[in-house]
């Protein structure tokens, strides 16, 4: 929906000439309003001191002028009609402006502003005022609580600037009451000016000035576009109807020679238009989406700083410019129609909202697969992503261009995969990196047995020292390789790679020994024995000197060895032994692990 249309206003009758002013600095001579007004000159000065040397008004108070006001202008107006009304004061982002609202219809009983905001604009927004702010901004501090009026009531509105320097503002009002009452909203009785209020128009419209009085016999306009009234050629009647912004005057003629002077500024906005908006999708997983992304495609080449974009749930709100969408958008369920507005900043009236797009609530890809994947020392390849038969509406994209679900590889390294579903024209997508990691089978490289006590310790070494983890006998897995209060007799060590790259059980033997005896007949370590045998089944030690001769042969039923062979004692050197067993299959096996090697000392 695009405004479009003329604008008319009626004259109102009067018997005394006046001048009209866009901006008056007094309460007594407030502008009177009754619609937006147009972007005037800036204020200068505040004439006298409507407060009578008060240093406070509500949030207003006295500035280095030494009065509350500083560079102030006065507007009033009266309402039509009951309900919501606001309204916007729109500036540069760059001024600091202040407003204070009276319920009254007397400036010597303005009493305690209704509405008052006196935040210094550090944020640097654009609109001050009542009600909320066009831009959709709730976070500016600027603004305060809608009014509820009922017909009839009087307001004056004093608007202040800190700075002898600004570029002036416009009035934009607001609220439900525009809906309800759109042409009676607030009461245009009050406008005395021949030519009525300043006219705030949109590009192409047709403003219609009427200075029509019943016994007036001459009619004379005048256009001031900065370089003071020039008089408009051939215009001679009492319509003028103007199409350029500017302040127009009419000098009508009175039978009894006295001339009715009226001014009115008229003031043309560009008319905005709304560009096609496409389709989008929120994926599954978000909890908003930011409806300032298209703000860019719905303005086009337009500039952002002079339009407001906005956003409706139907095409009433946003033709009426009521209840805008937070530009952060709680995502929802299913699709959703969104109206856009695209607005003139300086004239609400200057409007396109004919534009919408369709926002979907689009499942996301869900992939289910680990994103760490080992390749064992002993595989050619491992295939990495989906293992389940991938969902129809999905299409997979490897970082290395195969299309497929899945991917087999045979080397490590990163791999990423983008998975994207796709409806309507539509897409979300999820991405996801996979670690192909080279993970070695564990290998036990020695078994440490420590001590000679009932109670053994065991260390179990193997070629890999991260990602593996250990079990003895039937106990659970530990990442120490070391385990504690080994009882003697046959054990099983088992050697496990975290990574499921296999897994090693090995037999060992746990029995004690003396490193060294002193067979010299005092009684005292005399003979040399292995503690811990008789757990094993008809075991046998054999041992050796150090030319491999075996010297001696014990089992389980010996006291130990007297370091004699055939009687004689052998010298005092290193021998060695080996000790063997019958497992579990019948088979005599040499226990592995055993620290075979000990000396005589005489």
């Amino acid at each position: 929906m695009k405004h479009k249309g003329s604008w008319f206003y009626l004259a109102f009758l009067f018997g005394v000439s006046c001048v009209f002013s866009q901006v008056a600095p007094d309460c007594v001579n407030a502008v009177p309003i009754c619609n937006n007004t147009p972007v005037n000159g800036g204020t200068l000065d505040f004439g006298v001191d409507d407060f009578y040397g008060v240093q406070m008004t509500g949030c207003l108070e006295a500035t280095t002028t030494g009065a509350i006001e500083s560079n102030s202008a006065w507007y009033r107006f009266r309402t039509g009609a009951s309900g919501q009304l606001g309204f916007n004061i729109g500036f540069d982002t760059s001024e600091d402006w202040d407003f204070a609202l009276y319920k009254t219809s007397d400036c010597n009983a303005l009493g305690d502003p209704v509405r008052c905001n006196f935040f210094d604009n550090k944020d640097e927004d654009a609109f001050i005022g009542v009600g909320e702010d066009p831009t959709g901004d709730l976070s500016n501090v600027q603004y305060e609580e809608w009014l509820q009026v009922e017909p009839g009531e009087d307001y004056y509105l004093l608007i202040n600037n800190f700075s002898n320097s600004n570029s002036g503002f416009s009035i934009q009002f607001s609220g439900n009451i525009f809906v309800t009452n759109p042409y009676d909203a607030l009461d245009c009785s009050i406008i005395s000016n021949l030519l009525g209020p300043p006219i705030a128009a949109c590009e192409n419209d047709i403003v219609t000035l009427d200075a029509t009085l019943g016994t007036a016999i001459t009619y004379d306009w005048y256009q001031d576009n900065g370089l003071g009234f020039q008089p408009i050629v051939g215009q001679h009647n009492a319509v003028l109807q103007v199409t350029t912004s500017g302040t127009y005057r009419a000098n009508v003629g009175m039978p009894d020679g006295s001339t009715v002077i009226s001014d009115v500024q008229v003031f043309y906005s560009t008319l905005p238009v709304a560009f096609p908006l496409t389709d989008d999708a929120s994926c599954s997983g978000a909890t908003s989406y930011d409806l300032s992304q298209k703000d860019i495609e719905v303005l086009g080449t337009q500039n952002p700083s002079e339009f407001i974009v906005s956003y409706h749930d139907t095409m009433a709100d946003a033709a009426n410019g009521i209840d805008v969408l937070p530009k952060t958008l709680a995502i929802g369920s299913g699709s959703r129609t969104i109206y856009a507005r695209v607005t003139s900043i300086d004239n609400p009236k200057c409007y396109d909202a004919s534009q919408y797009f369709q926002l979907t609530n689009l499942e996301s890809p869900v992939m289910d697969f680990d994103t760490e994947v080992y390749l064992c020392d002993q595989q050619l390849s491992v295939v990495i992503g989906e293992s389940l038969p991938p969902d129809s509406n999905y299409t997979y994209l490897w970082d290395s261009g195969e299309t497929t679900s899945s991917l087999e590889v045979s080397q490590e390294g990163t791999y990423t995969v983008t998975a994207t579903n796709s409806i309507g024209g539509l897409t979300c997508s999820d991405v996801r990196t996979i670690e192909v990691v080279k993970s070695i089978t564990p290998v036990i490289t020695d078994v440490l047995i420590d001590d000679l006590q009932t109670n053994n310790t065991v260390t179990v070494l193997t070629n890999v020292t991260s990602d593996v983890e250990f079990q003895l006998d039937d106990g659970d897995f530990q990442a120490s390789n070391v385990f504690l209060d080994v009882l003697p007799g046959l054990h099983r060590v088992t050697v496990a790679d975290r990574n499921g790259c296999g897994t090693l059980t090995e037999q060992i033997t746990v029995v004690g020994f003396p490193k060294f005896f002193t067979p010299n007949g005092d009684g005292r370590n005399d003979y040399w024995q292995i503690v811990g045998i008789s757990e094993l089944e008809n075991p046998v030690v054999n041992i050796y000197d150090r030319f491999g001769k075996l010297v001696k042969q014990l089992d389980e039923t010996h006291t130990g060895w007297d370091g004699r062979y055939n009687g004689r004692p052998l010298p005092s050197t290193d021998y060695w032994f080996e000790l063997s067993y019958i497992d579990s299959s019948g088979q005599r096996m040499n226990a592995k692990y055993v620290n075979n090697h000990f000396s005589i000392k005489r």
